[in-house]
């Protein structure tokens, strides 16, 4: 049976999803959504995950929710080998340590910065700009003499990664200063561009782009 995934195009971490199940060949059961219109509150969808949040992930008796967990499970249950998630320990402390790095500090931040605005019109924060700006610096230093984030090869710390920066730059962040941002950033994109990349996440960052620009005051 095919992979239930319940997203919305527009969401970054759904659009991490979408891109590793063109990476792994799984193809997907797309359920849209639209957390907009509040279609996660519907009784059926907080049955199947109460914590109601997107993207949720149905593989036969599996259910899960929050992205970067999803990604791990994909890797582990349907990828040829374990380049894109390492099962020597060292290696996946690395990606791990990463992927957390996204998720507590800069996709924490960029939502800190640019969520008050696209979700309610507030006006932007320039202590979040700074914050946000730190943790670019971190990433930044990561990539000192790396040509990947984690380890030698392209592992989902990249896939993660990349969409956030991909979003951060869509809404009008400057990445000049970061000059090895810039380039793995690249890199990443030429790497997925067989895989869909303009399709699934170019045009959904485009997309919440040009929302966020429409609450701007």
């Amino acid at each position: 049976m095919p992979v239930k995934l319940f997203y919305l195009p527009e969401s970054p971490p759904c659009r991490t999803v979408l891109l590793c199940g063109r990476l792994l060949n799984v193809n997907f059961d797309l359920k849209v959504v639209n957390i907009l219109n509040g279609e996660q509150l519907k009784p059926e969808f907080i049955q199947l995950n109460p914590q109601h949040c997107i993207p949720t992930m149905e593989d036969n008796d599996l259910v899960l929710w929050e992205s970067r967990v999803i990604l791990m499970y994909l890797v582990s249950a349907y990828a040829e080998d374990d380049t894109l998630y390492p099962k020597d320990l060292q290696k996946r402390a690395m990606v791990d340590q990463r992927i957390h790095f996204d998720l507590g500090t800069l996709y924490q931040r960029a939502g800190d910065y640019f969520f008050p605005t696209l979700f309610f019109g507030a006006h932007l924060d320039e202590t979040k700009k700074a914050r946000l700006a730190e943790a670019l610096g971190w990433l930044e230093d990561i990539l000192k003499g790396r040509t990947w984030v984690a380890t030698e090869n392209f592992t989902i710390a990249d896939l993660i990664l990349c969409v956030t920066i991909s979003q951060i730059e869509a809404f009008g962040f400057e990445l000049g200063p970061y000059p090895k941002i810039r380039a793995w950033f690249q890199l990443c994109k030429e790497k997925l561009e067989p895989y869909g990349y303009e399709e699934i996440n170019e045009a959904g960052a485009n997309a919440l782009a040009d929302l966020f620009r429409s609450k701007l005051n």
